[in-house]
């Protein structure tokens, strides 16, 4: 049987990233933080403090540019327990990307512009 482990996403300003992740969804920092002995790379993993999932974020010193997203079909999810509330927050952030009214959802994007979904509780 294998099960969820952990997502990653490459950031270009880990610093911000993990800022943006603080405020915009409550992750924080969990377990070790790794970096490179040649300092080529940091990784942070990111948890909700209620499920063992976790967001990797990782940053590479020899790739400063954006990351090329492509059409950014991909995305993570994340379930609010105040969906009103969340999307007021995420609304005076002006990270709201799309919403889908008659789904009743809504995407941000972070830093980077990779989306994140944002679902209400059922």
């Amino acid at each position: 049987m294998l099960t969820f482990n952990h997502f990653n996403f490459n950031v270009s300003d880990l610093d911000k990233s993990l800022a943006f992740y603080k405020e915009a969804l409550g992750l924080e920092p969990v377990g070790e933080r790794k970096e490179a002995a040649d300092s080529s790379f940091i990784i942070v993993y990111l948890g909700d403090g209620k499920t063992d999932f976790r967001l990797e974020l990782t940053w590479l010193r020899d790739h400063p540019q954006k990351y090329d997203l492509g059409e950014c079909e991909f995305h993570l999810a994340l379930r609010a327990d105040d969906f009103d509330a969340a999307h007021k927050k995420h609304e005076e952030m002006d990270c709201i990307c799309f919403e889908n009214p008659a789904m009743g959802i809504y995407f941000i994007t972070d830093p980077d512009g990779y989306w994140i979904e944002i679902i209400p509780s059922k």
